[in-house]
């Protein structure tokens, strides 16, 4: 099994929300650890990789040459239209959590004897909490619709870890990185300017192969 990592960094405050609250305190949660280490489940960014995909196949098909041999290619990474992400694909994609040493050197602290701080610490340390409320006509906010929502605040960095089952040719490899380069938004909100990102597929020693791979895609479908 081959190994690559994204690497995803917030441009932006994002909510990746887990699809409840706190009472009395937000009315959105992120999806959070027992360390209150917020991350984005594999499956979710699987789902967002794979909607890039069809995107760029549907966008690029009036010029694509060799059009077959790039829906192969997503395919062998995603599975077949209409199935579920994991049914068939080449590509697992783990959750993305916080950069492994520094999350290491966070549950060591909390793990010890005398912890100097607790993981609500550790979330609100990595969180901030917004409030928003729609308005009517006349520019008033509407009775009720005070929402309050947990955000992760921008500049803070993800990184997932990508499994493939066997190999990955040059164009699934090519594809991915367009992927990843076509990912801008990510979590709750994203159509509403939330979750900006820069996302970026690195080898298994973290290097960034981004360019490099996304520069034979659009050579390729140039041709």
């Amino acid at each position: 099994m081959e190994t690559y990592k994204l690497k995803m960094t917030l441009l932006s405050d994002a909510t990746f929300g887990r699809g409840d609250g706190v009472a009395g305190l937000v009315d959105a949660e992120v999806e959070h650890d027992a360390y209150g280490l917020p991350y984005l489940r594999g499956r979710a960014l699987k789902g967002l990789l794979a909607e890039e995909c069809a995107n760029i196949l549907f966008a690029m098909q009036p010029l694509m040459a060799g059009k077959d041999r790039w829906e192969d290619a997503a395919q062998w990474l995603f599975g077949r239209p209409g199935s579920r992400l994991d049914d068939g694909a080449g590509l697992h994609v783990g959750d993305a959590t916080l950069p492994a040493a520094l999350r290491a050197a966070i549950v060591a602290e909390l793990q010890a004897d005398k912890p100097p701080y607790t993981a609500n610490d550790i979330l609100e340390s990595l969180t901030a909490i917004r409030r928003q409320t729609a308005m009517d006509y006349s520019g008033k906010p509407e009775d009720g619709s005070l929402r309050a929502m947990r955000v992760i605040l921008r500049g803070t960095v993800f990184e997932a870890e990508l499994h493939f089952t066997t190999a990955p040719k040059d164009d699934a490899l090519a594809l991915l990185a367009a992927c990843a380069q076509a990912l801008r938004r990510v979590g709750t909100g994203r159509n509403r300017g939330r979750g900006r990102v820069q996302v970026t597929l690195c080898d298994a020693q973290g290097q960034d192969v981004t360019a490099q791979h996304f520069a034979r895609f659009a050579q390729e479908v140039r041709r």
